[in-house]
């Protein structure tokens, strides 16, 4: 009985040991940044919302992956349904500061655009689904933009978006003509140009 004892007591330290290799190895190893990570400076006061010419052109303009967008009510929809519409889809997070920083100048787009059939589409990856995006348009004057979520960042990882904010331009035929990361001056007259140039 001692024998077994200490034979289990050494098989558990060599297994203790090689987990305990194994971790450390999975620690070095180099992994692409998850989708939960914020682009652009740490803290609220340090952003400094950029201008468009940081687009990162889609070359050729192609339709992103086919993905489920929900609504505010729990509906499913899919790229198709906006055919003949100009997009201007923003993947964000009540709790990223950049995305934070820039909501005002996005509500500034969806104002701006009213009309002309370009339509901006914030998904919100947060946990919280549409009631935390519903507080937080609260708490922020946030009145002009509508409540769309990607739950678990599931569209953005899809997409290929390496953070947040991410935003897309797809034109009136569907193609994602390209993409900028990070807090952008949405209501800029030259952005605002190159978004009506992009979407055609």
């Amino acid at each position: 009985m001692q024998v077994i004892h200490r034979r289990t007591i050494l098989a558990g330290a060599g297994a203790l040991a090689a987990a305990t290799v194994a971790a450390g190895a999975l620690l070095r190893k180099p992994s692409p940044p998850p989708l939960a990570i914020p682009v652009g400076p740490p803290g609220a006061g340090a952003i400094r919302l950029h201008d468009f010419g940081s687009l990162i052109p889609a070359n050729p303009p192609a339709p992103p992956p086919p993905a489920t967008l929900i609504d505010a009510g729990g509906g499913a929809h899919s790229l198709a349904e906006f055919a003949g519409k100009g997009l201007v889809v923003n993947l964000w997070a009540t709790w990223c500061a950049p995305c934070v920083a820039e909501m005002p100048a996005l509500q500034g787009l969806a104002r701006a655009v009213a009309g002309e059939g370009i339509l901006v589409l914030p998904l919100s990856s947060d946990i919280g689904g549409a009631a935390a995006v519903r507080t937080f348009y609260a708490a922020h004057g946030i009145t002009d933009l509508p409540v769309w979520l990607d739950p678990r960042g599931a569209v953005g990882r899809l997409w290929g978006a390496r953070g947040l904010p991410t935003t897309l331009i797809i034109d009136r035929k569907g193609r994602e003509q390209g993409r900028v990361e990070g807090a952008v001056a949405w209501t800029a007259p030259a952005t605002l140009a190159a978004i009506r140039r992009l979407v055609g």
